[in-house]
């Protein structure tokens, strides 16, 4: 790895927290966790599933999800269902009340995101266009 390579991913791991830290102060609901929100954003992106296919999914342990999920069902914005095809499993999908917390929350990110992307011009739009490629191509390498 050369000094630029370096001073670049430094460059970027600041940028990427400063980012998360500013789109973290648009949440709509602070009752519900990051770790509970990021398994319903999940849900809502990939659909129902069962527990253990959600755990893998958001890389934590099955018997965190377990707990993640109590306290979304307790919360109203999860359902737990039977599987279709095997008794021995359930299958978590999100409530309307879930749905309705996920649309508030991508509204409050994208609008916050739109206000700060409306003052660059077309060729800094077209490097994000293309520096979000690169990064979700990153992260995809490493899940």
């Amino acid at each position: 790895m050369t000094t630029d390579t370096r001073a670049l991913a430094s460059d970027l791991s600041l940028a990427v927290v400063r980012l998360t830290r500013h789109l973290r102060g648009r949440r709509v609901d602070a009752q519900v966790s990051l770790t509970q929100l990021s398994a319903l954003a999940t849900l809502a992106r990939d659909g129902a599933m069962t527990p253990g296919n959600l755990a893998a999914r958001e890389k934590v342990q099955p018997p965190s999800m377990t707990r993640v999920i109590a306290s979304l069902v307790e919360l109203g914005l999860v359902e737990r269902a039977p599987h279709p095809t095997d008794g021995r499993q359930i299958i978590v999908t999100l409530s309307d009340a879930g749905h309705a917390l996920i649309a508030d929350e991508t509204h409050a990110r994208e609008a916050w995101m739109n206000e700060r992307l409306s003052g660059l011009d077309e060729s800094q739009l077209k490097t994000l266009r293309d520096a979000v490629g690169i990064i979700t191509s990153i992260v995809a390498d490493s899940e």
